[in-house]
């Protein structure tokens, strides 16, 4: 599967409507960002059941400030709709892959009760 330029207009949809969602923040003056380039797309072909985007911070600088973005490149990881993974830096091929294994992996089921726990203990009492 190919990489999808991702926009403030689409962003929200396929963080909802996918099931998992890579997406990498970067810009064409970003070196460390053109050598992940084409470990990512590589990436993208060998897991057609992942969906990779893409975000160009120049053209997309809302959706960067509203992500929090920092530095990039950047990876975030979406999984049925919840962030379970962000990191700046350029990743090895190795590295991405142990990234897109433990996402796939991961209990949701469990993601989701420890969100509900830690949501409750920031409440505060009285």
């Amino acid at each position: 599967m190919a990489t999808i330029e991702l926009t403030t207009e689409n962003f929200t949809s396929h963080v909802e409507d996918d099931d998992i969602l890579l997406v990498d923040f970067w810009a064409s003056w970003c070196g460390p960002c053109q050598q992940f380039a084409p470990t990512y797309e590589k990436a993208s072909e060998a897991h057609p059941d992942v969906t990779f985007g893409s975000i160009n911070t120049e053209e997309q600088r809302e959706l960067a400030s509203a992500a929090g973005i920092q530095s990039i490149p950047t990876l975030m990881a979406f999984r049925e709709g919840i962030l379970v993974f962000a990191q700046p830096g350029a990743l090895p091929p190795q590295a991405l892959e142990q990234v897109i294994t433990g996402v796939k992996s991961l209990d949701m089921d469990d993601v989701r009760r420890q969100i509900a726990e830690a949501a409750t203990q920031e409440q505060p009492e009285g």
